[in-house]
């Protein structure tokens, strides 16, 4: 497993690598930046969306209108801040008009996202609304179904605790689906306490050659290091 900083620097190259994409013409054509996700690079719980929206596309951070703000709040109400978690979503640029995002644009896209899981490795994905759900379930069944119930999934090489929620956005449309998203994010603390699931035979294999490193490798860089991209938003 790579240290901290590793991680913090696959994830900048991997975000340059997504800025210039061109996989989906019409998204390259219509979008004014790749949105391609925020927060620490060693979350312990990540957070994955359908697609960026007017606000996001514009300053090329995820989560940062209506939506984000009920994302804070849900987040502070259970101790903890938009800094100690990572945020991202199924497509990294806005479809036009805030359509739903194509099959073929999920299809083109996903190889940032399962990168980007790798990288951050996360003990914990909260997928927010059908998409993200479906997408990393690779199964059909809708969010209203499967809200609130945490399983264990591999993703990619990695087994992580998947639990789906509403889509904060969505869920503003329908007052009463707040509180059940509410209650659902206070669930989080505890299944964050479980630690990381049990891991494939091969994850576990390469892990076990890493020594821990310090904590306070953890922390951002030194203001003398090279300055981060504003739009990545990495801490």
């Amino acid at each position: 497993m790579s240290s901290p900083d590793e991680r913090r620097e696959g994830l900048k190259a991997l975000f340059h690598e997504a800025r210039g994409c061109v996989r989906c013409p019409q998204l390259a054509q219509t979008r004014h930046t790749v949105v391609f996700g925020a927060g620490h690079a060693n979350a312990d719980l990540m957070f994955v969306g359908e697609a960026p929206g007017r606000n996001e596309d514009e300053q090329g951070l995820p989560f940062v209108g209506q939506a984000g703000r009920l994302l804070d709040t849900l987040l502070g109400e259970i101790g903890l801040s938009r800094d100690a978690v990572f945020v991202t979503n199924v497509l990294r640029c806005r479809p036009p008009g805030n359509r739903d995002p194509h099959p073929v644009e999920i299809e083109r896209c996903q190889d940032y996202l399962f990168r980007t899981i790798d990288l951050v490795a996360p003990t914990v994905i909260c997928t927010l609304g059908n998409f993200a759900t479906k997408l990393l379930r690779h199964d059909t069944t809708g969010i209203m179904r499967l809200h609130g119930q945490a399983e264990v999934r591999t993703v990619g090489p990695r087994a992580v605790r998947l639990f789906p929620v509403f889509h904060p956005a969505a869920a503003l449309y329908t007052p009463s689906n707040v509180e059940v998203l509410r209650q659902d994010f206070q669930r989080l603390p505890a299944l964050l306490a479980l630690g990381p699931p049990e891991q494939p035979v091969a994850v576990a294999a390469d892990e076990s050659l890493v020594e821990p490193a310090p904590a306070d490798d953890a922390e951002a860089p030194e203001a003398s290091e090279e300055p981060q991209p504003v739009q990545l938003g990495l801490f």
